[in-house]
């Protein structure tokens, strides 16, 4: 897109004022400037593209309230985040996207440290529209790089692009997010500068991490981390869902690392425990078990899902402790 002269912007920004706020109609706003109607709607809509105006539908106040209440009650997180339910999948992306970019620019402060996994989640947030909030915030690669899943999929771009959105400088994990053996990782680990890396991630203030299911689609089945009679064997002993490859757990929230574990480069459970913040962002409709799951581990501060996620994880949690088959971290 061409870069618009200050002017334009100025009277966008004015034209969006006085429909958005003001309830001025098209007609009178093409009379007060002078505008045919043609023009006001086009930069109505072009205010809609950069970003000036942001329109969306959010659940109402108070459906969101008692769910965030009973969520928090339950698995004493500080905050749920929760966005309106949408049918196409990217758009239910964005939207949440926009949710967590709203409680990003409002909670982050100057000199804040933010450790980054990778994923289409994360990366949505990254890909969001707005200013520059903070100074001096480093963002820091919590999980290594790795090729099949495109620049625009890696902790290290999307560290970029937010430090871009929200103010701050980008730090790289010098390191593949993904090594065939636990010695290797391990080895990895003790480098000096992977070590000094994670070091910063691990006293980070906010955490920005997505979560897996180990379905079909999951980053890492989609990435080929793992031979498919491995995810079928960790699945046929209870693991449903993992924190970005870091660790596997059960549907109680317990640690099953015994297959899948040890091979992902970045944070573990009990590191990201000690991480004041940490967001965990799901915006597809079969994760609510992982989520489930992922908040029974203890680890999250935040969640950030659909409404219809976040329905489906108080209905799930109720029937497992009701039927016994499984208990709760936070119980």
């Amino acid at each position: 897109m061409d870069a618009v002269a200050p002017t334009e912007i100025e009277l966008i920004t004015e034209i969006a004022r006085r429909y958005y706020e003001g309830d001025a109609t098209q007609a009178d706003i093409a009379a007060e400037f002078g505008l045919s109607r043609m023009k006001v709607s086009r930069l109505l809509r072009q205010a809609r593209e950069e970003g000036v105006v942001d329109v969306r539908i959010r659940v109402h106040r108070a459906i969101a309230s008692d769910i965030e209440a009973r969520l928090c009650q339950r698995f004493q997180i500080k905050r749920a985040l929760i966005a309106a339910d949408r049918g196409d999948p990217e758009a239910q992306r964005a939207d949440l996207a926009l949710v967590v970019a709203d409680f990003l620019e409002r909670e982050l402060f100057d000199g804040a440290t933010i450790a980054v996994g990778m994923g289409r989640n994360v990366a949505a947030v990254a890909d969001t529209r707005g200013r520059a909030v903070v100074e001096n915030a480093v963002f820091v690669c919590a999980t290594g790089g790795a090729h099949r899943a495109g620049e625009p999929g890696n902790a290290d771009h999307i560290c970029r692009k937010l430090a871009r959105r929200f103010g701050g400088t980008p730090e790289t994990l010098y390191a593949p997010a993904y090594v065939p053996e636990a010695a290797l990782r391990d080895a990895l680990l003790r480098n000096q500068t992977v070590r000094r890396t994670l070091d910063v991630a691990r006293s980070a203030d906010f955490a920005l991490i997505g979560i897996g299911d180990l379905g079909e689609e999951s980053h890492m089945v989609r990435m080929g981390w793992f031979k498919r009679e491995e995810i079928l064997a960790a699945r046929a002993a209870g693991v449903v869902g993992d924190l970005m490859g870091y660790d596997f757990f059960d549907l109680e929230g317990r640690e099953r690392n015994e297959i899948l574990g040890g091979r992902v480069i970045g944070l573990r459970l009990e590191e990201m425990r000690a991480i004041p913040h940490v967001v965990a962002i799901a915006s597809e409709a079969n994760k609510a078990l992982a989520l489930l799951a992922a908040l029974r581990t203890g680890v999250i501060d935040i969640l950030a899902t659909s409404l219809a996620n976040a329905q489906s994880i108080l209905a799930l949690d109720e029937a497992t402790r009701l039927s016994g088959s499984a208990g709760t971290a936070q119980a």
